[in-house]
């Protein structure tokens, strides 16, 4: 029997696969937190240049004149004279640079590392660079971990994810200066890709085929609920030093995770650690009520004297484009992991100017996230390929559709805009599914990292998109639009996996090309193996 068929026997989603999703989800939270945590810690409160004749820090100053960023000293006139709101890129003439220092408003936040270290106008890069590498650190993090998960199993590089990830973030509370702030952000970021990556490869490969998109909604749930729940940490604390002080402490908990996590059976058995994936299997089975019997462990286990030519293979990210099969459904998955991203981030920035309290935005961006991830348990079961082709259609024509209304009708283009977000966080959730499963788990890490980094790649150019703006007012919504329609009509290629095995081996994704003669020669690289011993070897 393959492994779902283990999974089937000792209960697919029993009570040790729910004890493991509680371990899993636990951290999302906090992964949100220091995802989205720089919406705060590097927010730009209103701010105005000290003037020669101020009278002293502070004194005189209107900052009502300044809801974006004012660049220049305004020295020849009283303050009543400006105001008036200005835009970010508007200059009064006559004004003079800046020498005096900076005041910053503190009606919103009591300090930001932009407050700090003076992260405005001719600085004001730094910050934008500063989540740049950032959000370079997620796409190593994925690209190295993913690998060593592969070599070294989930488990451990999730125990060590975790633990970096407290200590440095913590450290991100005391960073001296804006360059070591940047430095260990770069490594939280690397963690958080390391922890998200492999505690939903880790919940997959433990989740029978009726039960595994339950391994990317769930946890996508709690993403979710730390999104919201940031909204409210932050609010009751407004100082940036105790807020990432906030989310990073409560991380050192999550030190009895050496004690309760599990390894995957899945991995054991593909890594040919037969024994110690046996005991895994024994324990979850006695877990869930099902105990096995002495009939059932022969099945299970394989002879000493059982070789095969390809025990000693080496996989690595080559094998994800050696063979046809694998690069056609590789190199498709790649795509629909960076257009998702960068659409994904894309609309958010452009929909987030809605006047409000920034704080109760937040909020409903993370409200806006959860119908989106609820829908894909009604449509996931059905087909795998249809939910993720549908949802990229609607994230991509809703799009399209904002350029044809006129700018004066606003609220129908937000709407449009936020249909589109609807549909591209539920192809985003789709994404993590269908991956795991199109992936075999010889190489099924170097996939999810690879994926990851794709996205992450999305991530860091979504920005980039809007200096279209300068050729033409629609350029970035069309790119936006279209980039997922060109996903939908690829993931035509794919194939369906819903309620289907997961495949072990790269022969597995390839076994519809292999020939009858081709099959005899794949059973000869056996020696003195049993046949009943055969398949769960595979």
């Amino acid at each position: 029997m393959n492994f779902d068929e283990v999974l089937d026997r000792i209960g697919g989603f029993g009570r040790f696969q729910k004890t493991l999703y509680v371990w899993i989800c636990l951290p999302q939270i906090f992964l949100a937190f220091h995802m989205l945590v720089s919406v705060f810690t590097g927010a730009v409160p209103p701010h105005l240049c000290r003037t020669g004749n101020s009278g002293g820090p502070g004194l005189g100053l209107n900052y009502s004149i300044a809801p974006g960023e004012s660049c220049m000293s305004y020295q020849d006139g009283p303050l009543f004279q400006l105001n008036q709101s200005l835009p970010i890129t508007e200059h009064l003439s006559g004004s003079n640079s800046c020498t005096g220092g900076w005041e910053f408003s503190k009606e919103i936040y009591l300090s930001t590392i932009v407050t700090e270290w003076d992260l405005v106008c001719e600085n004001a890069t730094l910050n934008n660079i500063g989540s740049s590498i950032y959000m370079f650190g997620l796409l190593v993090g994925a690209v190295l971990f993913g690998a060593l998960a592969d070599k070294y199993g989930r488990r451990i590089i999730i125990l060590i994810g975790l633990a970096v990830q407290a200590i440095f973030g913590v450290g991100v509370a005391f960073a001296p200066n804006f360059y070591i702030y940047v430095l260990l952000r770069f490594v939280v970021g690397m963690t958080v890709s390391a922890v998200i990556m492999n505690a939903f490869v880790l919940g997959t490969e433990w989740t029978g085929p009726k039960n595994r998109m339950l391994a990317g909604v769930i946890t996508d749930y709690f993403f979710g609920f730390g999104y919201i729940l940031l909204a409210g940490v932050a609010y009751l604390i407004r100082d940036w030093r105790k807020l990432q002080l906030a989310i990073s402490a409560p991380g050192f908990l999550f030190l009895f995770y050496i004690w309760v996590l599990p390894k995957s059976a899945r991995w054991l058995m593909a890594s040919k650690k037969y024994e110690e994936a046996l005991d895994l299997i024994r324990k979850a089975a006695l877990v869930n009520g099902q105990p096995l019997v002495d009939n059932d462990m022969e099945l299970f286990q394989s002879p000493k004297n059982c070789k095969k030519v390809q025990d000693l293979r080496k996989y690595t990210v080559i094998d994800l484009v050696r063979t046809p099969r694998m690069r056609k459904q590789s190199l498709i998955l790649f795509y629909l992991w960076f257009v998702n991203v960068l659409v994904y981030y894309g609309l958010s920035l452009n929909i987030s100017d809605f006047g409000m309290n920034i704080y109760l935005t937040q909020m409903i961006f993370g409200l806006v996230e959860m119908p989106a991830r609820t829908i894909t348990l009604f449509t996931l079961n059905r087909s795998r390929r249809i939910s993720q082709l549908a949802f990229l259609a609607v994230g991509g024509l809703a799009c399209l559709l904002t350029i044809f209304i006129p700018d004066d009708l606003s609220i129908i283009r937000t709407v449009l805009a936020m249909v589109g977000k609807f549909g591209i966080t539920a192809s985003l959730s789709i994404v993590y599914i269908y991956s795991a499963e199109v992936f075999p788990t010889v190489i099924r890490q170097n996939g999810i990292g690879m994926g990851s980094m794709c996205a992450r790649a999305g991530g860091v150019i979504a920005p980039i998109i809007y200096l279209l703006r300068e050729i033409h007012h629609h350029a970035p919504m069309v790119v936006f639009g279209l980039c997922p329609l060109i996903g939908a009509a690829l993931t035509m290629f794919l194939p369906e996996t819903a309620n289907n095995p997961l495949p072990d081996t790269i022969e597995d994704v390839e076994r519809t090309r292999v020939s009858a003669t081709a099959e005899k020669s794949q059973q000869a690289l056996y020696e003195d193996c049993p046949k009943q011993n055969l398949d769960i070897i595979l």
